[in-house]
């Protein structure tokens, strides 16, 4: 009889101990999928826990103490990164001013007489303007596609409409024709005639084939492969001395310019990165046997109907 109760109540505290294990692990798994919502959205809700016991619930405290102070620290540096944006912003169309006045100025001088030591300073004074002229124009164009997320304008994904992307990709080389023949590069160009229809925002591609092509007529030594295949990936490849692996790992950094590149802000790899995530699509470098490939994947896409 004894030993009946014994086996009993073993078998009851086995069934208390199954339960309690299933609703401490029903209760982690509740707190698992609330954290991941929590730490993905901004909400200022708090993890709860529907159960009683006391150690998921301290557990649930804890963890609600720890997001208020990520969510703090989130607010400050959104507000501290969109004033450093509105600060280049503001300092790109500020300088915009005084170098208008700069180059009406240099117009004036060249009419001038002068020596040719003179006209050399000229033509110096007229080099530094000219470059920072682009490196504003670089600043502004990269604060503004850095800003221009779905969050911050949620309209901008309502502006992807299908794009033949043959036909914007021909009229990106047209554009750069004549730098090309100016570098004595003729382009290789692979175009399907089936059409190759990605949706995108079209403005953001012809920035983004502009950039790549920029890109390689600065670097190129002397040839250019552009081909877009049916998939919606088109490929620039050009041969350059000027790169190796470890460089061409940096080129979509901010600023980073090769030393051959002094004419380059060092930001139109950058811009032409986030413009591309930004319509859904990758794009990467490549280096291998002194060959430079710039991939930028575009499809398959979904198509609006």
């Amino acid at each position: 009889m004894f030993l009946w109760m014994l086996c009993g109540s073993m078998a009851a505290l086995a069934a208390a101990l199954a339960v309690k294990l299933i609703l401490l692990y029903r209760g982690m798994e509740e707190i698992s999928v609330q954290l991941s919502l929590r730490l993905a959205e901004e909400t200022n809700n708090v993890i709860y826990v529907s159960g009683n016991d006391r150690h998921l619930k301290a557990h649930a405290a804890a963890l609600n103490r720890e997001l208020r102070t990520l969510r703090g620290m989130r607010q400050r540096y959104q507000s501290g990164d969109r004033e450093l944006k509105e600060a280049v912003t503001n300092i790109s169309h500020d300088l915009r001013t005084p170098l208008t006045a700069i180059y009406g100025y240099l117009e004036l001088l060249e009419r001038e007489e002068m020596t040719a030591e003179a006209a050399r300073y000229l033509g110096l004074i007229k080099n530094r303007a000219d470059a920072m002229r682009r490196l504003t124009g670089e600043l502004f164009a990269y604060t503004v596609a850095q800003t221009k997320d779905e969050a911050a304008f949620p309209d901008d994904a309502g502006k992807r409409e299908n794009v033949t992307v043959n036909r914007v990709l021909c009229d990106s080389l047209l554009a750069w024709y004549d730098r090309f023949k100016e570098r004595q590069i003729e382009p290789e160009i692979l175009i399907p005639e089936t059409p190759v229809v990605c949706c995108v925002n079209p403005e953001d591609l012809k920035r983004v084939f502009g950039n790549l092509l920029d890109n390689a007529a600065k670097y190129s030594d002397g040839d250019l492969r552009v081909e877009l295949t049916p998939d919606g990936t088109v490929t620039f490849r050009n041969r350059t001395a000027k790169l190796d692996r470890v460089t061409a790992e940096r080129l979509f950094d901010r600023f980073y310019t090769v030393e051959t590149g002094r004419a380059s802000t060092g930001l139109g790899l950058a811009i032409a990165r986030l413009l591309a995530e930004r319509m859904g699509a990758e794009l990467a470098a490549e280096y291998d046997a002194g060959v430079l490939s710039m991939r930028l994947k575009l499809g398959p896409a979904t198509l609006i109907l």
